[in-house]
């Protein structure tokens, strides 16, 4: 059986809530990611997601400011967290439940990894040819 472990990615590029978004773009162009890691304040907070889904909503369709709005203000807060021993084919049925493309893996509290739909589709693809 598959495990989240198996397919994500550990290196986690990740960025403050209260950076702007403007540096959240630069950091997702110079580190060519299509998503960040919004990082927990403190030890209670909870994990956040910033994508271009929430980039496109607020930048391009509400006309934010780059500038003006911080992370905070268009991440998904709180994320989704699986943990790394879960079942692929279980996280896949919580992305699609959910309509996710990414969810963030923890074990115990703290950042592990990131699982993508890519990730998932690209193995299973690999695993088919």
């Amino acid at each position: 059986m598959l495990i989240v472990n198996d397919v994500m990615v550990s290196q986690v590029v990740t960025i403050s809530p209260y950076s702007t978004l403007r540096e959240a773009l630069s950091v997702m162009k110079e580190r060519q990611v299509k998503s960040l890691v919004v990082d927990r304040q403190h030890a209670h907070d909870a994990y956040g997601m910033l994508s271009y889904r929430e980039l496109l909503d607020t930048v391009v369709a509400q006309e934010g400011d780059v500038d003006l709005l911080n992370v905070y203000d268009a991440a998904t807060i709180p994320a989704i967290t699986i943990q790394r021993e879960l079942s692929v084919r279980q996280a896949a049925a919580l992305m699609s439940r959910y309509h996710l493309s990414r969810l963030v893996v923890v074990e115990g509290n703290q950042l592990v990894g990131l699982l993508a739909m890519n990730d998932i589709l690209a193995r299973r693809m690999e695993e088919l040819t």
